[in-house]
Formats: C-alpha cells, structure tokens, sequence
C-alpha cells in the first residue's frame, strides 16, 4: 500500500531543471540567475545575527529567514537594537539587489518566551498582530517567520497552556488577517507568514488541519532527533529510519508524512536539513556508536568545523547508512560518535524535497568554505526536477 508521501507526490508534475553556484564571506549579493531545481522550489536559509558574516548566494537561496526577532513583556515583536538590528538591515540590502529573493524576520525560537501570553486572548493577538506589522514596514521586510516552540508544552522552559492549541491557530489568523491589510495598503504582493515545525508530541498540541491555511508553507524541523535530551545516538537528521533505531527513532520521512497526514498540502511543506552536527562522548563501541548509549554529550559542530577537524581526521572514520541515508563518524580509539548532514545526505534530502515545497536549512554560516552543503541542496532540486514524480519518493 502506497504511504501518504507517494499518494500526494504522484499529483506533482516535473519542472524544468534549472541550475546556478557559489560560496561565502560577507553578506554580499551574486549575480541573479536562474534557479535551482523547479522553479517554484523554495531554498530557505537561516541566517543568525550572532553568526559570522555571511554571503548570499542569491542564484541558490531564495528565502532568507533571519533569527531571531522576539516577544516583549508586552506581547509585542521587538528586534533588538544593535548587531541584529543591523545585520538584518544588511540582508534586506542584499534582497534589494536581487529582487527575487524574499527577507523574513524569525520571531522566537528554542526558549523564547512570550507566544503564549501573545496568544492568550483577542486584545493580545491583535498587538502581536498590530507588531508584527510595525515590524514588516519599519525594516521593509517580506514577511514573518513564527518559530514558537513549542505551544503547550513548556520542555524549553517556556510558559506553555492546554489553550496553546486553538489560541496557536487564532493568533495565525489575525497575523494573516494583519499582514493582508498591510500588503493591500501598500500596493505589493502579499507579505509572506510561515511557520517552523516539529513532528509527533507537537501534533498533539495544535490543529494541524486547521492553522496550515494561513500560512504560505511550513518549514519542518527534521532535525535534532538526537540531542543530549536522547539516551542513546542515532542520527540527528536521518531522511528514514536506520535498521538499528529502537522504536521510539524520528527520522524526517515520518515528520513529512505526519503533515501531509493532517492535510497539509505538499508544495506547503519544506524540510528542513542540518548544516552541523552533534557529538556524543564514552559511547558503546557496538555498531560503530551507531544507536548506542553514551555517557556524556560532547556538543555541537558546524559542517565547516567538522571538515576542518573530524572528517577522516584524529582517528574519526566516515560511516555511511544506506537505510537512513545518513553519515556518521566514529572514533573508535576515544568512543566519540558524531552525527550529522552532508553533501551525499543533504543531495539526497533534496531530491525527495524537490517533490514537495523545496528545502530550508539551519544555518547558513555552518557550511564549509565552498559551500559544499548549499551545493548540495541546488544540486538535489535540479534532479528532482528532471525525475518522475514516481522516482522522487525512493
């Protein structure tokens, strides 16, 4: 029986192949070209106000989603005034150079406290609403990013209420309702509002089937499915299940699937892939480290660093899992164990996106200094565009 991932694919026709490259430094604007994969495939990349300076490739990157915006005592969207105030700034400079790539400003993020008092009633979400707009209008933006996580469940140690679930979908509504307002007073095109998403316990705390209208697609974190909170390793952003997890493994297939299960329309959702990896320390040495216990979690690395440092180097050795379509390194001397996404993965995360809304990734300062990793996703989405919908889906 055909998964509810092929039953919505084989409704996706084949694009043209579209195809361009680049690297990175400072925010600075490459020449516009045309795009990856087809040509509504969506490229959305992160990029933080702490991080290095970074440049954009605009013939890849479509969306720039900046991080973070936050959540006053008083309800309201604030950026900080500063480092990030200017950086996103920058960003807006660089979309004003290339007019087909779009700036969002993420609100929020793991720890950000505010969304449910933002939510919370009718006065309240119209001054998250009325905010979000003085936001938009006073750094010229294209749209919003909302990255509450999560509502109702306060695991970041964020407040969290069981009204988090319908006051979620209310306070997207009269953001959507806002930003409409907005875009019609100004005569432009219809700001943009997207969501970050996660995949089994999130569901149970929101209405899927009924916020995914007001929002122009979701970008879903199939990530970090192994952290310091897991009690064994696995991989962090495996595409399918490895045939060592134990039951309880996430794998970013199933999280894709879940929303398309709830109705989400294909062309909403984009996947999203790690541009860094997670370390785990005093490993069981069964499996090369594969789906073991640790004893203590080493850390996180950007791809660069692990390129640089770990890869083939110090005793780690790349191992490749076919199953899960995931690489992962293993020291054996030291019994370190390191997870993470690379060109082969993030290639192959690709071309299965491309059948679906395109790909974000966090973050984009964590690639390697010839952007091996955003080469990856351009290459990725031109052979999807150039596969049969049937195809896609292995």
């Amino acid at each position: 029986m055909p998964s509810a991932i092929e039953v919505a694919l084989r409704r996706v026709t084949p694009a043209l192949i579209l195809c361009c490259a680049c690297a990175s430094a400072e925010p600075v604007v490459t020449t516009t070209a045309a795009r990856p994969g087809r040509a509504d495939a969506r490229v959305v990349a992160y990029v933080t106000s702490w991080s290095a300076p970074v440049r954009i490739d605009t013939r890849i990157v479509t969306h720039v989603n900046f991080a973070f915006a936050t959540i006053d005592d008083r309800g309201r969207v604030t950026l900080a005034a500063g480092a990030p105030a200017t950086r996103l700034r920058e960003l807006v400079a660089v979309r004003d150079r290339a007019p087909t790539v779009r700036v969002l400003a993420s609100v929020g993020g793991w720890g950000a406290e505010g969304f449910s008092d933002a939510a919370l009633d009718e006065p309240s979400r119209a001054r998250f609403a009325a905010s979000v707009v003085d936001l938009v209008r006073d750094y010229r933006l294209d749209g919003v990013d909302l990255d509450w996580e999560y509502p109702g469940q306060d695991v970041a140690g964020i407040k969290a209420r069981p009204e988090d679930r319908t006051n979620f979908t209310r306070l997207l509504a009269d953001v959507r309702a806002a930003l409409d307002a907005e875009s019609r007073r100004v005569q432009r095109e219809p700001y943009l509002l997207t969501i970050a998403t996660a995949d089994r316990e999130y569901f149970d705390h929101v209405d899927m089937d009924r916020l995914h209208p007001y929002v122009d697609w979701i970008n879903v974190m199939a990530y970090d499915f192994y952290n310091s909170l897991t009690s064994t390793t696995g991989h962090h952003a495996g595409l399918r299940r490895a045939a060592t997890a134990p039951a309880t493994d996430r794998w970013g297939e199933a999280a894709i699937e879940q929303h398309l299960a709830a109705g989400v329309p294909p062309r909403k959702l984009v996947l999203g892939v790690a541009f860094y990896g997670r370390r785990f320390e005093e490993v069981a040495a069964a499996n090369e480290g594969l789906n073991q216990p640790y004893g203590r979690y080493g850390g996180e690395h950007a791809y660069g660093e692990l390129v640089e440092r770990y890869v083939g180097r110090a005793g780690y050795v790349r191992h490749w899992d076919e199953v899960a379509g995931a690489p992962w390194l293993w020291n054996a001397s030291t019994r370190s164990f390191i997870t993470y996404d690379d060109p082969e993965s993030i290639r192959r995360k690709a071309r299965f996106a491309g059948a679906l809304g395109g790909v974000m990734f966090w973050e984009l300062s964590q690639d390697s200094a010839d952007a091996a990793l955003l080469e990856a996703v351009k290459a990725g989405l031109a052979e999807a565009a150039a596969a049969t919908p049937a195809a896609r889906v292995r």
